[in-house]
Protein backbone atom coordinates (compact mmCIF):
# COMPACT_ATOMS: atom_id res chain seq x y z
CA UNK A 1 0.00 0.00 0.00
CA UNK A 2 1.23 3.48 -0.88
CA UNK A 3 0.85 5.76 2.51
CA UNK A 4 1.75 8.80 1.22
CA UNK A 5 3.84 10.15 -1.86
CA UNK A 6 6.53 12.94 -1.13
CA UNK A 7 8.12 15.22 -3.77
CA UNK A 8 8.51 17.93 -6.84
CA UNK A 9 4.75 19.14 -7.64
CA UNK A 10 5.20 18.37 -11.39
CA UNK A 11 1.40 19.74 -12.51
CA UNK A 12 -1.91 20.80 -10.90
CA UNK A 13 -4.74 20.38 -12.56
CA UNK A 14 -8.77 20.94 -11.18
CA UNK A 15 -9.29 17.22 -10.24
CA UNK A 16 -6.07 15.92 -9.95
CA UNK A 17 -1.79 16.61 -8.70
CA UNK A 18 1.25 14.96 -10.77
CA UNK A 19 3.99 14.68 -7.97
CA UNK A 20 7.91 13.63 -9.69
CA UNK A 21 9.14 10.93 -7.81
CA UNK A 22 12.63 10.91 -8.68
CA UNK A 23 12.15 10.98 -12.29
CA UNK A 24 8.76 9.49 -12.14
CA UNK A 25 5.74 11.22 -12.60
CA UNK A 26 2.43 10.41 -9.81
CA UNK A 27 -0.83 11.37 -10.68
CA UNK A 28 -3.11 11.78 -7.58
CA UNK A 29 -7.10 12.57 -7.46
CA UNK A 30 -7.77 15.14 -4.81
CA UNK A 31 -10.46 17.78 -3.60
CA UNK A 32 -9.96 21.46 -4.65
CA UNK A 33 -8.75 22.13 -1.48
CA UNK A 34 -6.23 20.04 -1.17
CA UNK A 35 -4.59 20.80 -4.95
CA UNK A 36 -4.95 24.76 -3.95
CA UNK A 37 -2.26 23.95 -1.45
CA UNK A 38 0.29 22.66 -3.95
CA UNK A 39 2.52 24.44 -6.23
CA UNK A 40 4.44 22.96 -9.15
CA UNK A 41 7.89 23.27 -8.91
CA UNK A 42 7.91 23.11 -4.31
CA UNK A 43 8.13 19.76 -2.83
CA UNK A 44 4.38 18.59 -1.94
CA UNK A 45 3.46 15.33 0.07
CA UNK A 46 0.09 13.97 0.42
CA UNK A 47 -1.63 11.09 2.39
CA UNK A 48 -2.66 8.43 -0.32
CA UNK A 49 -5.04 5.66 -0.43
CA UNK A 50 -4.94 3.18 -3.57
CA UNK A 51 -7.92 1.85 -5.11
CA UNK A 52 -7.81 -1.48 -6.82
CA UNK A 53 -9.94 -2.18 -10.12
CA UNK A 54 -9.98 -5.35 -12.34
CA UNK A 55 -9.02 -2.37 -15.63
CA UNK A 56 -7.10 0.35 -13.04
CA UNK A 57 -5.13 1.55 -10.43
CA UNK A 58 -6.25 5.11 -8.64
CA UNK A 59 -4.15 6.75 -6.17
CA UNK A 60 -6.08 9.57 -4.45
CA UNK A 61 -4.80 12.48 -2.34
CA UNK A 62 -5.27 14.16 0.96
CA UNK A 63 -3.92 16.79 2.91
CA UNK A 64 -3.67 15.23 6.06
CA UNK A 65 -4.32 11.04 7.59
CA UNK A 66 -7.69 12.40 9.19
CA UNK A 67 -8.79 12.95 5.54
CA UNK A 68 -7.66 10.06 4.43
CA UNK A 69 -9.27 7.42 7.20
CA UNK A 70 -13.02 9.34 6.92
CA UNK A 71 -12.11 8.73 2.67
CA UNK A 72 -11.87 5.08 3.43
CA UNK A 73 -14.52 4.55 5.74
CA UNK A 74 -17.41 6.34 3.48
CA UNK A 75 -16.04 3.75 0.99
CA UNK A 76 -17.66 0.97 3.50
CA UNK A 77 -20.82 2.65 2.57
CA UNK A 78 -22.76 0.69 0.17
CA UNK A 79 -22.90 2.58 -2.78
CA UNK A 80 -20.41 4.87 -2.16
CA UNK A 81 -17.01 4.84 -4.48
CA UNK A 82 -14.17 7.29 -4.37
CA UNK A 83 -15.64 9.77 -6.37
CA UNK A 84 -18.80 10.46 -4.64
CA UNK A 85 -16.58 9.95 -1.07
CA UNK A 86 -14.11 12.90 -2.54
CA UNK A 87 -17.22 14.60 -3.30
CA UNK A 88 -17.66 14.30 0.74
CA UNK A 89 -14.50 15.67 1.36
CA UNK A 90 -14.71 18.49 -1.08
CA UNK A 91 -17.82 20.08 0.78
CA UNK A 92 -17.16 19.20 4.47
CA UNK A 93 -14.07 18.97 6.90
CA UNK A 94 -13.45 15.86 8.54
CA UNK A 95 -14.13 16.39 11.62
CA UNK A 96 -17.58 18.18 10.31
CA UNK A 97 -18.45 14.74 8.55
CA UNK A 98 -17.43 12.91 11.84
CA UNK A 99 -20.29 14.89 13.93
CA UNK A 100 -22.74 14.17 10.88
CA UNK A 101 -22.00 10.45 11.43
CA UNK A 102 -21.77 10.55 14.88
CA UNK A 103 -25.30 12.70 15.63
CA UNK A 104 -27.20 11.82 12.38
CA UNK A 105 -27.46 14.86 10.34
CA UNK A 106 -28.21 13.45 6.37
CA UNK A 107 -29.37 16.55 6.08
CA UNK A 108 -25.81 17.59 6.21
CA UNK A 109 -24.50 15.17 3.28
CA UNK A 110 -27.85 16.18 0.98
CA UNK A 111 -25.23 19.27 1.14
CA UNK A 112 -22.82 17.32 -1.59
CA UNK A 113 -23.96 17.30 -5.22
CA UNK A 114 -25.16 13.61 -5.98
CA UNK A 115 -26.41 12.41 -2.67
CA UNK A 116 -29.95 12.85 -2.03
CA UNK A 117 -32.43 11.98 0.98
CA UNK A 118 -32.07 8.13 0.70
CA UNK A 119 -28.12 8.26 0.04
CA UNK A 120 -27.47 10.71 3.47
CA UNK A 121 -29.96 7.76 4.90
CA UNK A 122 -28.29 5.04 4.29
CA UNK A 123 -24.57 6.79 4.94
CA UNK A 124 -25.70 7.64 8.42
CA UNK A 125 -27.41 4.50 8.94
CA UNK A 126 -23.87 2.67 8.06
CA UNK A 127 -21.19 4.94 9.41
CA UNK A 128 -23.03 4.61 12.83
CA UNK A 129 -20.44 3.77 15.80
CA UNK A 130 -17.70 3.89 12.58
CA UNK A 131 -16.70 7.76 12.62
CA UNK A 132 -16.81 9.01 16.09
CA UNK A 133 -15.88 13.05 16.44
CA UNK A 134 -12.12 13.97 17.81
CA UNK A 135 -12.64 14.92 21.51
CA UNK A 136 -15.31 12.34 22.52
CA UNK A 137 -13.43 9.81 24.44
CA UNK A 138 -15.38 9.20 27.25
CA UNK A 139 -17.73 12.08 26.80
CA UNK A 140 -21.73 12.26 27.44
CA UNK A 141 -22.50 12.36 23.18
CA UNK A 142 -25.94 12.24 21.75
CA UNK A 143 -26.80 9.00 19.91
CA UNK A 144 -27.70 8.65 16.32
CA UNK A 145 -31.59 9.35 16.28
CA UNK A 146 -33.29 6.40 14.58
CA UNK A 147 -35.74 8.64 12.77
CA UNK A 148 -32.98 10.37 11.43
CA UNK A 149 -31.88 7.59 9.74
CA UNK A 150 -35.08 6.13 8.79
CA UNK A 151 -37.20 9.29 7.72
CA UNK A 152 -35.38 10.45 5.11
CA UNK A 153 -35.56 7.24 3.10
CA UNK A 154 -39.29 6.42 3.36
CA UNK A 155 -39.50 10.32 2.44
CA UNK A 156 -37.37 9.74 -0.41
CA UNK A 157 -39.72 6.59 -1.13
CA UNK A 158 -43.13 8.80 -1.02
CA UNK A 159 -41.74 11.53 -2.81
CA UNK A 160 -40.53 9.23 -6.03
CA UNK A 161 -44.51 7.54 -5.61
CA UNK A 162 -46.06 11.70 -6.33
CA UNK A 163 -46.08 12.96 -2.67
CA UNK A 164 -44.31 16.09 -1.84
CA UNK A 165 -41.29 15.83 0.98
CA UNK A 166 -44.06 18.11 3.30
CA UNK A 167 -47.23 15.78 2.62
CA UNK A 168 -45.11 12.87 3.04
CA UNK A 169 -43.39 13.64 6.34
CA UNK A 170 -46.79 14.85 7.96
CA UNK A 171 -48.13 11.10 6.69
CA UNK A 172 -45.55 9.67 8.50
CA UNK A 173 -45.94 10.88 11.65
CA UNK A 174 -49.67 10.49 11.18
CA UNK A 175 -49.42 6.78 10.37
CA UNK A 176 -46.80 6.15 13.23
CA UNK A 177 -48.75 8.41 16.22
CA UNK A 178 -50.24 5.21 17.41
CA UNK A 179 -47.41 2.95 16.50
CA UNK A 180 -44.16 3.58 18.51
CA UNK A 181 -42.90 0.27 18.26
CA UNK A 182 -42.62 0.50 14.61
CA UNK A 183 -40.93 4.04 14.43
CA UNK A 184 -38.07 2.51 16.50
CA UNK A 185 -37.21 -0.11 15.10
CA UNK A 186 -36.66 1.65 11.72
CA UNK A 187 -37.83 -0.67 8.94
CA UNK A 188 -37.69 1.53 6.27
CA UNK A 189 -40.34 -0.77 4.23
CA UNK A 190 -43.18 -1.15 6.99
CA UNK A 191 -42.51 2.01 7.78
CA UNK A 192 -43.45 2.88 4.35
CA UNK A 193 -46.49 -0.08 4.11
CA UNK A 194 -47.61 1.69 7.41
CA UNK A 195 -47.61 5.09 6.13
CA UNK A 196 -49.32 3.71 2.58
CA UNK A 197 -51.96 1.58 4.61
CA UNK A 198 -52.76 4.86 6.68
CA UNK A 199 -53.23 7.00 3.38
CA UNK A 200 -55.43 4.48 1.74
CA UNK A 201 -57.90 4.56 5.19
CA UNK A 202 -57.48 8.15 5.23
CA UNK A 203 -58.86 8.61 2.01
CA UNK A 204 -61.52 6.04 2.77
CA UNK A 205 -62.82 8.42 5.64
CA UNK A 206 -62.64 11.01 3.69
CA UNK A 207 -64.98 9.79 1.51
CA UNK A 208 -67.35 8.40 3.94
CA UNK A 209 -67.75 12.00 5.63
CA UNK A 210 -68.06 13.29 2.25
CA UNK A 211 -71.06 10.52 1.28
CA UNK A 212 -72.59 11.02 4.69
CA UNK A 213 -72.79 15.18 3.88
CA UNK A 214 -74.55 14.41 0.53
Amino acid sequence: MISFLRGTVAHVGLSSAVIDLNGAGMSVNATPQTLSSLRVGDEGKLFTSLIVREDSLTLFGFASDDEREVFDVLLSVSGVGPRLALAVLAVHEPEAIRVAAHSGDGKAFTKVPGIGPKVAGRIVLELAGKLVPHGTAGASVPSVSAESVWKPQVIAAMTSLGWSEKDAAASIDKSLADSPDLAANGNVAEILRATLRWLGQDGARAGNRVGARG
